[in-house]
């Protein structure tokens, strides 16, 4: 269990290395000079040299990459362009709202895509299957941000009611901090359900054909018996490599959410630093996003071994 453990890490961390090459250039090729927006295009010639030696920002690529990867190293993320404010400081506030967010998103996939792919495969071609793969295709049919414009607009015109249009802190009243975020999370997390359910049926239709499911009910065991112990683990496994996945989306998804319900998460964070060309940020946010999502996939590697034992082999 120990190599397989360390051979996934050999894995991870040069995908990781290669990612934060690919976070720090992608932002520089943004349109747009960030100095001449700090100046508000007013300035030119030796105020605009000055200000970019000020930044950083007038030394070669690869020196910039490589004074950047060090403070990465020691834990430091660099400073905003615009605030002067540390990127660590305001992703420590921002970063567990978009985690509640994220986190609710991927729960509310399980809890929706598993139990309904297993209640259509085991009643195949009924009239459970095909309700069910109706509402996996919508919801894989709708993007989430048009679903969230929607949710928003319908029950104002035809009730009067909005979602809350203040952001609740959780040292103010926890039951609001979570009851805020349900709703943009079951938004966000209806793709991720659609796609987890039409897996998890085609898997388990396939294992209930193996013999020794033939085996299992042949021996007169009940239906859930065969469905649930027998069955649905073996089957979990490619939906757990679609659940790695399923973290990028809705960590990109989340940006759009946030935007559209006001939460002061990092994805509107983010969009607040593209429109403002703020290099250090744009390159914080993406980072901790890679890393998470690295992390997330290390630990469905992981997590293989312990759902099928001969994978560690």
């Amino acid at each position: 269990m120990r190599l397989y453990v360390l051979r996934r890490l050999l894995v991870a961390l040069p995908s990781l290395l290669i990612a934060t090459f690919i976070v720090f250039a992608l932002p520089r090729l943004l349109p747009g000079d960030v100095v001449q927006m700090m100046l508000e295009e007013k300035a030119y010639g030796k105020d605009l040299d000055d200000l970019r030696a000020k930044l950083g920002l007038d030394r070669p690529l690869a020196v910039q990459y490589g004074v950047w990867l060090g403070e990465v190293a020691r834990g430091r993320l660099g400073e905003s362009l615009w605030t002067r404010q540390p990127v660590v400081t305001e992703l420590i506030r921002r970063l567990p709202i978009t985690l509640m967010l994220g986190t609710i998103a991927l729960a509310v996939s399980i809890v929706i895509g598993v139990p309904i792919g297993v209640l259509s495969a085991v009643r195949q071609d009924g009239a459970a299957d095909f309700v069910a793969r109706s509402g996996a295709i919508l919801g894989l049919s709708i993007p989430p941000f048009m679903l969230a414009i929607v949710a928003i607009l319908l029950p104002a015109i035809w009730w009067g009611w909005t979602p809350l249009v203040s952001f609740t802190e959780w040292s103010k009243d926890p039951i609001t901090y979570v009851v805020q975020f349900l709703l943009p999370s079951f938004i966000l997390g209806v793709a991720s359900a659609a796609g987890i359910m039409r897996l998890t049926r085609a898997q388990l239709l396939e294992v209930l054909r193996h013999d020794y499911v033939r085996t299992a009910w042949a021996k007169g065991l009940r239906e859930r018996v065969v469905v649930l112990k027998h069955s649905l683990k073996n089957a979990l496994i490619p939906v757990v490599t679609v659940l790695g996945l399923q973290v990028a989306q809705i960590a990109g998804g989340s940006v759009v959410i946030e935007t559209v319900f006001s939460i002061p998460g990092t994805g509107q964070f983010l969009v607040d630093a593209i429109s403002q060309r703020d290099y250090p940020v744009i390159q914080g946010i993406n980072l901790v996003i890679v890393a998470t999502i690295v992390a997330c996939n290390l630990a469905v590697d992981l997590l293989y071994a312990v759902l099928d034992p001969r994978i560690r082999y």
